[in-house]
């Protein structure tokens, strides 16, 4: 799996009024975005895979949370969560939140991890306490080779300190998914990153 230098998690309960996924992956996708992790959880299935053919006709590559879905690249995993043992194989990401997490993720084979919260996340406020640079650098070097992607309260501001920190990128959402031009904010944490 390529990994790209920011990925992007969706959350449509955070979308302005009048906006929906599919237009804000589109936006982001003109600005650069490579791979987009679906999240929306709360929807049954059959909608989540809809909903995926949509995003994934933007041009990105499509991550489904927690369960495989026809025609996703990949798949991300809850720290704890089983990997789907179904051929063929897909590649997996993990979401981690302190060393064993991150330990267990390499054993099992990710293809990359994410950390967090990095920061203060106004996504999932009181979810932390935040790992700043430090707890960035441990969690790159116990990884590995397994990529790393800072994750919480990622924005144009401090996108760059986490990669000067050895992350291999970041992961956002909120940043992108409440703002009023997505295409915008994500291209200017794109630019961070490079």
């Amino acid at each position: 799996m390529n990994v790209p230098r920011v990925l992007l998690l969706t959350d449509r309960s955070q979308l302005p009024a009048g906006r929906n996924l599919v237009s804000t992956v589109a936006a982001c996708a003109e600005a650069g975005l490579e791979a987009v992790v679906l999240r929306e959880l709360g929807l049954p299935e059959d909608q989540r895979q809809r909903l995926a053919r949509a995003l994934g006709s933007t041009g990105v590559a499509v991550v489904s949370a927690r369960t495989r879905l026809d025609g996703a690249a990949g798949v991300h995993l809850a720290s704890a969560q089983i990997c789907p043992d179904q051929e063929p194989a897909l590649p997996h990401g993990r979401s981690c939140h302190d060393d064993a997490e991150i330990r267990a993720a390499v054993r099992g084979g990710a293809s990359y991890l994410t950390i967090s919260p990095v920061a203060a996340s106004a996504s999932k406020p009181g979810y932390g306490p935040a790992l700043g640079l430090p707890g960035v650098r441990r969690a790159v070097r116990l990884a590995g080779s397994v990529p790393v992607l800072a994750l919480g309260g990622i924005d144009a501001q401090n996108a760059a300190a986490m990669r000067n920190a050895g992350a291999h990128g970041v992961a956002v959402m909120g940043a992108v998914m409440r703002a009023d031009d997505p295409g915008a904010a994500f291209g200017r944490i794109a630019q961070a990153v490079r």
